[in-house]
């Protein structure tokens, strides 16, 4: 008997979750969200298998995910392996041929497959891809100094909605193409938002390591406009890594994204949390 009155509560339990996010699975069906993938969650088996069945789960239920991934830890370690000595330039890797050799072989190959095989464990349909193919990221030379490291110029986004209609789950390692044929590396924050921006994504969700934006006394503020944003990086309170993902977050609004949230990939299912609750999770920005 009491066996089976926990079977119950826990059955009230549940039915009392769906019934709850009913509203917001509605609300996503047919949405596409961008989520940059990285972090610890990246690095962890169990983070990563947890992150993927949250993917699957968006795709059963409506919404077309499109993963963009970084693995500067795995390119660093390749690096050191093969014995790639790296430049810097104002703290920033200058990246050669060689350097850019390993880092695709690490983030097309090792990284974005790893990725893709986790999503089809769970049921999915990945299938990994990166800038370069069917032009979908064409990019401009960042700096001379820095060698091929490029920024996205010129986005080309046929494939991911064929993808999209076959319910396939794309995953992206942040390489683009130059328009002479080099081949750059892009800084995996920035992929993600030149790619949500040119599908006018309903939402871009930046996975770190911190719970979100900060205020002055260390709090997590969970909702900011871009002039927030703008005011809290001109007076240090925004500072250091967290200064590039709110970079992000204000491009891709201006590109046509409705709203990004920068949130902690550690946390289980942080993304569904985001999508489907009424709290929600992490720091969401928007335009106004």
């Amino acid at each position: 008997m009491k066996k089976q009155t926990a079977m119950n509560q826990d059955w009230i339990a549940t039915a009392r979750t769906l019934s709850e996010a009913l509203p917001y699975l509605q609300r996503y069906e047919g949405a596409i969200v961008v989520v940059k993938f990285g972090g610890h969650a990246m690095t962890d088996a169990d983070g990563l298998e947890n992150f993927a069945r949250d993917i699957v789960l968006m795709r059963q239920v409506g919404v077309n995910p499109v993963i963009v991934h970084g693995g500067g830890p795995m390119i660093n370690e390749m690096l050191d392996k093969l014995q790639v000595k790296s430049e810097f330039v104002r703290g920033k890797r200058v990246t050669d041929q060689a350097t850019m050799d390993v880092v695709e072989m690490v983030l097309s190959g090792q990284v974005n497959k790893r990725i893709v095989q986790a999503i089809n464990a769970q049921g999915g349909k990945g299938v990994g891809l990166s800038g370069k193919d069917a032009n979908l990221m064409v990019c401009r030379q960042d700096d001379p100094e820095l060698g091929l490291v490029g920024t996205p110029d010129e986005m080309d986004t046929t494939i991911l909605h064929s993808m999209f209609r076959s319910d396939i789950i794309p995953v992206i390692a942040p390489i683009g193409m130059g328009r002479e044929g080099q081949t750059f590396n892009v800084n995996g924050d920035t992929a993600a938002g030149a790619i949500a921006g040119a599908l006018r994504a309903d939402r871009l969700l930046l996975l770190t390591d911190v719970a979100g934006v900060k205020d002055g006394s260390g709090e997590v503020v969970t909702a900011l406009t871009a002039q927030q944003i703008r005011d809290m990086t001109a007076d240090g309170t925004i500072a250091g890594g967290m200064i590039p993902k709110t970079q992000t977050a204000l491009d891709a609004i201006e590109r046509g994204v409705r709203a990004v949230v920068i949130l902690d990939g550690r946390a289980p299912n942080a993304v569904l949390l985001e999508l489907f609750t009424e709290h929600g999770a992490g720091s969401l920005i928007r335009a106004s």
